[in-house]
């Protein structure tokens, strides 16, 4: 089945104002999508690695993206197509409180 990466982009602010019913419902269809397999988990601190010529590491802390809002978690979700994945992530936190959700088809790699 194909693998979907999502990024979802969100603010305290926004989530507080949403109505406590949307937000526990969405809280479920978080724990649903876990319950089908779904890989998720909160953003974290970002840290930037590059390694030029694989000869000189780097690292800096912090995001290399930048969005209006910032970052709040990221999944892996399985979906028959870009359709069902829409449908999926549609009423999870991010897309009913005030935020975004980014939906990345994952494409196998060679």
């Amino acid at each position: 089945m194909p693998r979907f990466l999502t990024i979802g982009y969100g603010d305290q602010a926004g989530y507080d104002r949403t109505p406590q019913a949307i937000r526990d419902a969405a809280h479920r269809e978080d724990a649903r999508l876990r319950a089908a397999g779904a890989l998720m988990g909160v953003a974290g601190r970002p840290v930037q690695v590059r390694n030029r010529d694989a000869a000189r590491l780097e690292t800096l802390d912090g995001p290399f993206m930048s969005s209006a809002l910032p970052i709040a978690g990221f999944a892996v979700i399985e979906a028959a197509d870009l359709a069902e994945a829409i449908e999926k992530v549609s009423r999870v936190p991010c897309a009913v409180a005030h935020g975004v959700v980014e939906i990345w088809p994952l494409k196998q790699s060679e």
